[in-house]
């Protein structure tokens, strides 16, 4: 792999998004590897890994794709567009390999707990005729096949985004017949336990728990399912799945309203171009043939043989049918010290700016104050950015309430949040209908920012409750994805949270913001000074550090800009998730620079900026990774930690995960994911040393409040 100077001819190196992404990815598969993880968790890994690769085809290799089938840029881009598609593709088929021998592991640890996934050929007798019981009655009713025989089946067009299908392939005196069977996992479980008293096995004197995916029962009575409509011979099923690309247009017809028009636009993006193909790898020559000319690929789709089942995404929510210790021991949500000491989630704000971190600390504390605004006498408006929310989500229902009790409340959806449109729409609905004044943005724009502005009327006055964080105001992910929230009263804080929600209707009036980052208009200009300050001060003689966390780095601008800080002599450490195109340690370009990874159980999604600033310490909280989409061409909003005691909470758990040798990664010029070496030092899993960093302060205000009962 080359590293890819910019095409503004910059003396900086970059490494390709595309392929940092897979290396981030990588860190996912080495979790699925990892011993230290319980042996269902390793599965769901897995899963996770399998959907994170449907969206990196969806996104990313259909954008290269557009590149080279577009022709839209000169023809030495083109080429490096092939090029980086090949490089993409070998990658794959490499990951694809540690795949399947990571779940043959993971099966065969899952044995030693008495749980077993079989398919179809180790089915005993017995069990055979429970399963075509079972077929007969429960999967039939839900299968309709596709015969492709007809000139009008058009396959490329018929087959849904993201689905598991199997190719049926009948055979006998005369031409080969060819289906293709949906496997209905939208109404039946994936995954389907044989009942115990039908298991002969015992181990330990225990009857080993047995499961049989739905593609396999499906696949074992596949004959049934054409029996008396074809003759045949010998019949045999491979899964396949297309990946189409994500992109949709959406015409601009003025007599659509723009959720018809979103709604026109998913429907197209299930009929879109197709970017991935991937098949059974046991697939016969003559199926896949027959495969890619019904489906009409190109040299630059990507057809990737693969392991006998598609979709592994399901295994995401693979069934714990063992004992406890098989998943993760769970961790409690944590109580608030600063919300529970006060009757209102007001007057605990009022007291003082409070930062919960979750999924440390328990989401309920946001809820719950939506709740309480929903009917207090004093609220007048509540005002919302929602991108991707629950599917019942709670703090919608407490929304509808308001209007109910007679609140003014405004609520600006993103349609645009990617593979959450259709949900987003449907609330959109609902909110519209119950008299919630939904605004719909910027078209240009996506609205990435998580703000909520609650005002009251305080002794004859307005009074506004800031919300501003860098994760979702949704209670699932909120469980698995570490964010934060802080909420304030702070006037001029609230008073530019007003000014966000002014702009997004109202883009064209001039604003200012002296506190808050806001992107599109005002972000680059003020993270360049930012970091600039420290470039001056380190050429003046005077200490200079950065400390990043973010889930993304790419934008070249920003990149560039701390290269430069690097030779300057600016000390600076980034904590990444995903993509990351900066290469730290290069001698005379970055080699001020370090950069680590951290995945584990919850998936890190704050961003945090940390500029030493001559001693004084700014301490940013952000929904904007620097990427150039979210500097430019979104609505983000990050905002400072002015409160002394918060900003030593995000500094500690920041030097937490700094610190951590457990599951932390080196991110170097090759992206090869070493793990951050021990050595003598004790262990440090970052994320249980955080959850009990907090738990010792809830702990200890439980004792103070004790000693002073």
């Amino acid at each position: 792999m080359q590293l890819a100077d910019a095409a503004n001819g910059s003396e900086y190196p970059y490494y390709p998004r595309e392929l940092s992404w897979l290396a981030f990815n990588g860190r996912v598969l080495q979790e699925a590897a990892d011993e230290r993880n319980p042996p269902i968790e390793r599965l769901r890994f897995l899963g996770i890994y399998s959907n994170n690769m449907d969206e990196f085809f969806r996104v990313r290799v259909a954008d290269v794709k557009r590149r080279i089938l577009l022709k839209k840029y000169q023809s030495s881009e083109q080429e490096d567009a092939e090029t980086l598609l090949q490089e993409i593709q070998q990658q794959v088929l490499q990951l694809g390999a540690r795949f399947n021998a990571i779940y043959l592991d993971i099966q065969l640890e899952l044995r030693k707990h008495n749980i077993e996934l079989i398919d179809n050929h180790k089915l005993t007798e017995v069990q055979s005729q429970w399963v075509k019981s079972y077929f007969r009655d429960e999967v039939i009713k839900h299968i309709s096949p596709m015969i492709l025989s007809g000139d009008e089946v058009k396959l490329s067009k018929a087959l849904e985004d993201n689905t598991t299908y199997l190719m049926v392939e009948m055979t006998g005196s005369g031409k080969p017949e060819y289906a293709i069977v949906q496997v209905p996992t939208n109404e039946l479980s994936r995954f389907i336990e044989l009942p115990l008293y039908l298991n002969t096995r015992k181990k330990n004197g225990h009857y080993r728990r047995q499961i049989l995916l739905l593609d396999d029962v499906i696949v074992h009575c596949i004959a049934d399912l054409f029996s008396g409509f074809f003759e045949f011979d010998a019949i045999q099923a491979y899964s396949l799945k297309l990946t189409r690309d994500a992109e949709y247009n959406i015409s601009d017809t003025l007599d659509q309203s723009l959720i018809d028009k979103m709604s026109k636009g998913i429907r197209q993006r299930l009929k879109s171009e197709p970017v991935r193909l991937v098949y059974d790898a046991n697939m016969p020559e003559q199926m896949i043939k027959v495969l890619s000319k019904q489906l009409g690929t190109s040299s630059t789709d990507s057809l990737i043989p693969g392991s006998r089942y598609r979709n592994f995404k399901d295994f995401i929510g693979f069934p714990n049918i063992g004992h406890q210790s098989l998943e993760f021991t769970p961790l409690p949500p944590l109580r608030s010290p600063e919300f529970e000491h006060y009757a209102t989630s007001f007057d605990a704000i009022r007291a003082g700016d409070i930062l919960l971190h979750y999924p440390y600390h328990n989401f309920g504390y946001f809820t719950e104050w939506v709740r309480q605004a929903s009917f207090d006498p004093k609220v007048t408006h509540i005002k919302m950015t929602m991108y991707r929310v629950a599917k019942h989500s709670r703090v919608i229902h407490s929304l509808l309430d308001a209007v109910r009790n007679g609140k003014k409340v405004t609520v600006v959806v993103e349609l645009k949040a990617r593979f959450d449109e259709e949900n987003n729409i449907n609330w959109a609905r609902r909110m519209t209908e119950a008299g919630i004044q939904v605004v719909f943005g910027l078209t240009t724009l996506k609205i990435h920012s998580k703000l909520c502005l609650i005002s009251r009327q305080e002794k004859g006055r307005p009074v506004h409750y800031g919300h501003i964080g860098t994760g979702n105001f949704n209670e699932k992910t909120a469980r698995i994805y570490t964010d934060m929230s802080l909420f304030t009263c702070h006037p001029e804080i609230t008073a530019e949270i007003d000014q966000v929600f002014e702009f997004i209707e109202y883009s064209y009036r001039p604003y200012q913001f002296n506190h808050l980052i806001v992107s599109p208009t005002w972000s680059r200009p003020r993270l360049t000074a930012l970091i600039q300050r420290e470039i001056d001060f380190a050429v003046s003689g005077r200490k200079a550090e950065i400390l990043l966390k973010v889930n993304n780095l790419v934008d070249q601008q920003i990149i560039d800009l701390l290269y430069r800080a690097s030779q300057a002599g600016v000390k600076i450490r980034i904590i990444v998730r995903g993509m990351c195109s900066l290469v730290p340690g290069i001698s005379g370009k970055s080699q001020n620079i370090k950069i680590i990874s951290v995945l584990d159980r919850f998936l890190e999604h704050s961003r945090i900026y940390v500029f030493h600033n001559g001693g004084e310490t700014d301490v940013y909280l952000s929904s904007a990774d620097w990427m150039t989409r979210n500097i430019d061409q979104r609505v983000e909003v990050g905002v400072p930690i002015y409160d002394v005691r918060l900003k030593q909470q995000v500094l500690d758990t920041l030097d937490i995960q700094w610190r951590d040798n457990v599951k932390a990664r080196i991110i170097d010029a090759k992206q090869s994911n070493a793990y951050v070496k021990r050595g003598n030092k004790r262990s440090i899993r970052s994320q249980q040393q955080i959850y009990d960093y907090f738990a010792r302060m809830t702990q200890r205000d439980s004792q103070t409040d004790s000693a002073e009962e």
